[in-house]
C-alpha cells in the first residue's frame, strides 16, 4: 500500500513540474530589457493594432480591469488628460482590457479618450504579459503598465498602480530613460 502511494506521489509530482514551470513563465510576464510581446487587437473603432508596427516609437500599454469601474476611469482620464504631454514626449498610449470592442467604443465615447483601448477578449495578451487573473470565477487584466521601448523591449513595469499617478509616472521614468539614453 505504501508503494503504491508513492508511486501515485512520485507521478503526480513529475507531472506537475512543467505545468508549473509552464504557468509560472506566463504568470510572471515580461521583465525589464526582455522583448514585449506581440499582439493582434482591435481598438474601440475596430481597426486592428500590433505591437510590430509601433517600432521606433516607446508605447505606453495599460492594461486594466474593466471599463466604467471607478478606477478604471480615473486611470484613462488622467492618461487623456497628459495625453498631449505623453504625445510629446515620444510615447503613444495604448489601454488594453478584456472587455469588447463595443463596450470599448462607448468608454472611448464617454469619456472622450483619445488614445486606443484594445480588446483582449480572448484573454492572450493578458496571459503573455502576466497580467491575467481571476476573482469569484471572473476573468480581468491587472491593473499594471509596460512602458515598451522603441526597440520592443520593456524598459519599465509598473505593478499596483495607482490610477490617479500612473500617467505622471510614466511620464518621469520616461523623460530619465530618454535622457540616459542621450
Amino acid at each position: 500500500m505504501k508503494r503504491i502511494a508513492f508511486v501515485l506521489a512520485l507521478l503526480l509530482a513529475l507531472l506537475a513540474i512543467p505545468v508549473f514551470a509552464a504557468s509560472d513563465a506566463v504568470e510572471n510576464g515580461p521583465t525589464v530589457g526582455q522583448a514585449a510581446p506581440d499582439f493582434h487587437l482591435q481598438d474601440q473603432k475596430g481597426a486592428w493594432h500590433t505591437l510590430a508596427e509601433q517600432r521606433g516609437k516607446w508605447i505606453v500599454l495599460y492594461f486594466y480591469p474593466k471599463d466604467f469601474t471607478p478606477g478604471c476611469t480615473t486611470e484613462v482620464c488622467t492618461f487623456r488628460d497628459d495625453i498631449i504631454a505623453l504625445r510629446k514626449a515620444g510615447a503613444d498610449v495604448f489601454g488594453v482590457s478584456l472587455d469588447d470592442v463595443k463596450s470599448h467604443a462607448e468608454f472611448a465615447e464617454k469619456y472622450h479618450v483619445p488614445f486606443r483601448l484594445l480588446s483582449d477578449a480572448d484573454q492572450s495578451v493578458a496571459k503573455n504579459y502576466g497580467v491575467l487573473t481571476s476573482k469569484m470565477g471572473m476573468s480581468y487584466a491587472r491593473r499594471e503598465t509596460f512602458l515598451v521601448d522603441p526597440q520592443g523591449n520593456v524598459a519599465k513595469r509598473y505593478k499596483d498602480v495607482d490610477p490617479k499617478e500612473n500617467s505622471k509616472q510614466v511620464l518621469a521614468d520616461l523623460a530619465s530613460l530618454k535622457k540616459a539614453q542621450g
